[in-house]
């Protein structure tokens, strides 16, 4: 009974979904009983309202759920597994328009909840599968979406960059691939550099993940993830307020590593590397300073203008790394700026991208799954912010403006520009909760992604 999720019973209460505009439609043709049961229940169909609507032996009979407007039909039953008495349930109908999968998707995502050290009585409700959904699908993606919540979720007391290179390590193992860690000093004799600067003020030491899987002679498609498990800013030490939800730090490297397995899991034809830079950003005696310069990966040198912004740091070598190999596509995700979500709001990703055909495919995909994300412009004339007097480029700007995309021209310095590469600057957590979405860890993007890859390599 994966994500409660079921066969057909045979004793499935019909569940009934209705915008304030189908609602006069409904009452034209609906029972008398059900008609007069909404009417005195004052069910008007208003967004996340439910009326049980008993059978004519006092039984529940049927669930009427109001729907926004606005909604998408996903999550018009995501969070009733919670709220539901117990049994099985079915649609009546499936919402027109709707995808029978991504129905299923959004009631199974309803059924989350983070447990490791808090138990949570799962919901009783059940649903019948929708006629015509893959439950591969489902169950592939609402795993992949789990890891990285969780992951996401778990504080940096239990996930540190070992613990999360181990949980990569899982993954891989599951799935067949390969997965080769660099550790601590090696990351200067395999010339990671950056990745080894913001890392070694931590006791835990730095690493990077690399996951190879799938036949070396399809098409080769690499994903990065920014794993700083916990960023305290460095030297440039963060206010309190600001490190709070730091644990979230490492949340692309999460969405990347859910994303992958997704990936796997479907056997795409693709050849997939997944790199994760794993870091903790602290504070010691042999932590980098402002105004130090380190020579990356590429070769370029790096004036350290801020010690929070780091994660640039570090994917800026794996980036490079990835884009040696020429890929068909490099796609990166992280919770690099604050200038993004000041831009965005925290529910929309900020997209870069170097290729104009992937933006739209990418823009389109994410309007579809309703897993949206905005573009933004890697707009060349602010590359001169991040000019450094005394080295190749700075990591910061030297002003407050335009944030999220100097640090995404930042970045843009270590890809090749014939090869197509999309930034995802991500919150990556829910400020509030919502049907499907509870409020904590999210992998946002992630569907999108997937979406876009299946389509263009299933």
């Amino acid at each position: 009974m994966a994500y409660s999720l079921i066969d057909d019973d045979g004793g499935a209460v019909p569940l009934t979904p209705l915008t304030k505009a189908e609602i006069a439609t409904w009452r034209e043709t609906a029972p008398t009983r059900e008609r007069d049961w909404a009417a005195t229940t004052s069910f008007k169909a208003e967004a996340g309202k439910t009326a049980l609507v008993p059978d004519q032996n006092g039984k529940l009979g049927r669930v009427l759920i109001g729907v926004g407007e606005n909604e998408a039909p996903m999550w018009a039953i995501a969070g009733l597994s919670e709220t539901l008495p117990e049994g099985s349930y079915r649609l009546d109908p499936v919402s027109p328009g709707a995808d029978a999968s991504r129905v299923a998707l959004g009631w199974a995502l309803g059924t989350y909840a983070f447990t490791r050290y808090h138990a949570k009585p799962a919901g009783a409700a059940r649903l019948v599968w929708p006629e015509g959904a893959d439950r591969g699908l489902v169950e592939r993606l609402a795993a992949g979406i789990f890891l990285a919540r969780d992951l996401a979720t778990t504080p940096a007391s239990d996930m540190g960059p070992e613990e999360l290179a181990e949980a990569a390590q899982r993954v891989a193992k599951a799935e067949g691939a390969r997965c080769r860690l660099v550790v601590g000093d090696k990351l200067l004799d395999e010339n990671y550099p950056t990745i080894h600067a913001v890392g070694r003020a931590s006791t835990r030491a730095p690493r990077l993940v690399d996951i190879v899987w799938g036949d070396e002679g399809a098409p080769k498609v690499t994903l990065v993830g920014k794993g700083v498990c916990f960023d305290t800013g460095g030297l440039d030490l963060k206010p309190a307020a600001s490190m709070l939800n730091m644990k979230k730090d490492m949340a692309g490297a999460a969405i990347m590593l859910g994303l992958g397995q997704a990936i796997m899991q479907a056997g795409l034809n693709v050849r997939l590397r997944v790199l994760l830079p794993c870091v903790e950003n602290s504070v010691s005696g042999n932590a980098m300073r402002p105004r130090d310069i380190i020579k990356t990966r590429k070769g370029l040198t790096v004036e350290i203008g801020n010690t929070d912004a780091e994660g640039r740091l570090i994917l800026c070598d794996a980036l490079a790394d990835a884009s040696d190999e020429k890929p068909e596509m490099i796609i990166d995700a992280a919770t690099l700026t604050g200038a993004a979500r000041v831009a965005l709001g925290p529910e929309l990703p900020a997209l870069f991208c170097n290729n104009d055909a992937l933006a739209d495919a990418l823009i389109a995909v994410g309007a579809a799954e309703d897993d949206p994300m905005w573009r933004m412009p890697l707009y060349k004339p602010y590359r001169r912010l991040i000019d450094s007097k005394i080295a190749d480029l700075n990591n910061v700007s030297d002003g407050p403006q335009g944030g999220a995309i100097t640090a995404a021209l930042y970045l843009n310095e270590f890809v090749d520009p014939a090869v197509p590469w999309a930034h995802l600057d991500v919150m990556a957590w829910n400020n509030r909760s919502r049907p499907g979405r509870p409020e904590g860890a999210e992998a946002q993007t992630l569907r999108a992604v997937y979406a876009y890859i299946a389509g263009r390599f299933g």
